[in-house]
């Protein structure tokens, strides 16, 4: 078994709405698609983005498309206009989950 990054699996997309990031993860392979159901959580994208610290991660499948949806709250410093943060938008947090390691055989 190896450990691999989800960018080697999977493409992501991300949008945000005030304070809360969503982002979609869309699997390259139709196959690969149990694998990330598997391992790609919402615990472990909550502890993945824990620097951050979100208030709730909630994860919805959309299995016709090979893809899932993470909503992702209270993670951009208090969104595009309270925060400092050079990235308010969020658009670089769907690279961030493209980096959580996986296992495949």
């Amino acid at each position: 078994m190896t450990h691999i990054a989800l960018y080697d699996l999977a493409h992501a997309r991300t949008g945000d709405k005030g304070n809360h990031a969503n982002i979609s993860l869309i699997a390259y392979q139709d196959e690969d698609f149990a694998l990330l159901v598997d391992q790609v959580t919402a615990e472990k994208v909550a502890a993945h983005f824990g620097a951050r610290r979100p208030s709730q991660v909630r994860r919805y499948l959309l299995p016709k498309l090979s893809a899932m949806n993470f909503v992702i709250d209270n993670v951009l410093d208090g969104g595009v206009n309270d925060s400092l943060n050079l990235d308010m938008h969020g658009k670089s947090l769907s690279f961030h989950l493209l980096t959580l390691q996986v296992q495949k055989t």
